[in-house]
């Protein structure tokens, strides 16, 4: 993953006044846990008129869906729930030749009430006048939790390190 693809995805996403939240890898990292991560993993507001607008902002870089179906078919939830319910898929996977080294995943639908945790988001800037919407750490443990596997349980133990760090 690159640094000035992760700005431009913010700042594409907040120009187009996308409601979401960083999860996954680079919102542990934001939470000071330093670790690899390949992606960008986004949590959105799935109202039609938002996905409208992270797909355009996605799309003015380049990004499309790995599979072979058309972007703008993510805006309508019958498709997502049918891609969940007869590919088993849980997000929607998009590359760029823009940007080949970061990839981004799209949850289908958030596990977790999305208007809670983006009330509770942390905002940081991913570079000088750039700000990004990353979940909390208690969303991010419980997101970590509900997914399951176990590449997610290193990041749990560390999460709750730094959140117990963080109440003394």
């Amino acid at each position: 993953m690159r640094r000035d693809s992760v700005v431009a995805i913010v700042g594409a996403l907040n120009e187009n006044q996308v409601r979401y939240l960083i999860v996954g890898g680079l919102a542990v990292v934001a939470h000071g846990y330093l670790r690899f991560t390949a992606d960008v993993d986004l949590l959105l507001s799935v109202d039609s008129d938002n996905l409208k607008r992270t797909v355009g902002a996605l799309k003015t870089l380049g990004y499309r869906p790995r599979a072979p179906v058309d972007f703008d078919d993510f805006v309508d939830r019958s498709n997502r729930q049918k891609w969940a319910q007869e590919k088993n898929m849980t997000v929607f996977s998009l590359f760029s030749d823009i940007h080949p080294a970061t990839e981004i995943d799209l949850f289908l639908e958030p596990p977790i009430d999305f208007d809670g945790a983006y009330r509770r988001a942390v905002r940081q800037e991913v570079a000088p006048g750039t700000p990004a919407v990353f979940c909390s750490l208690e969303d991010l443990i419980e997101l970590k939790t509900l997914s399951g596997r176990p590449e997610d349980r290193e990041d749990i133990e560390k999460l709750k390190q730094l959140r117990k760090s963080s109440d003394e």
